[in-house]
């Protein structure tokens, strides 16, 4: 078996460098993105609140994606942490408007955020899982 290309991304935060981490790794077409806050990196403006922040994180990695050839469609697993429950029904309608019908598989926690983060998402990805056949099976828990 041959060993997959890993490749990482880099977007130039010093806390990637002070934590040692990426915005994206990309391991062959299964694709990590790190967690990701809702505040638009080039002009520092981070809205006011917990739908706002979870367009403008969905934006960030849209583009952290798109950096190694992949799009919001690929995504398979999503990781969604809000400080406060109470933002729970407008970050889930955000989620809802870029992933119904794609419907990755979702954790959603209420944790403590730094600062007037209100919401920060992580996402797995597979390359190809956009246009990849997909089945659907209905299961009684």
């Amino acid at each position: 078996m041959s060993q997959p290309t890993i490749v990482k991304v880099k977007t130039g935060s010093p806390y990637e460098t002070k934590a040692g981490y990426s915005r994206v790794v990309a391991v062959g077409d299964l694709i990590f993105v790190s967690n990701t806050a809702g505040i638009n990196y080039e002009t520092r403006i981070m809205p006011p609140d917990a739908a706002g922040q979870a367009r403008q994180c969905l934006a960030n990695i849209s583009g952290a994606l798109a950096a190694v050839g992949a799009t919001l469609a690929d995504v398979v697993a999503t990781r969604v942490f809000v400080p406060s429950s109470e933002d729970w029904d407008a970050v889930v309608d955000v989620l809802g408007e870029h992933f119904r019908g794609i419907d990755p598989t979702s954790t959603f926690t209420a944790a403590p955020l730094a600062g007037a983060y209100l919401v920060e998402i992580e996402v797995t990805a597979y390359r190809g899982a956009a246009t990849a056949p997909t089945e659907l099976i209905t299961v009684q828990l």
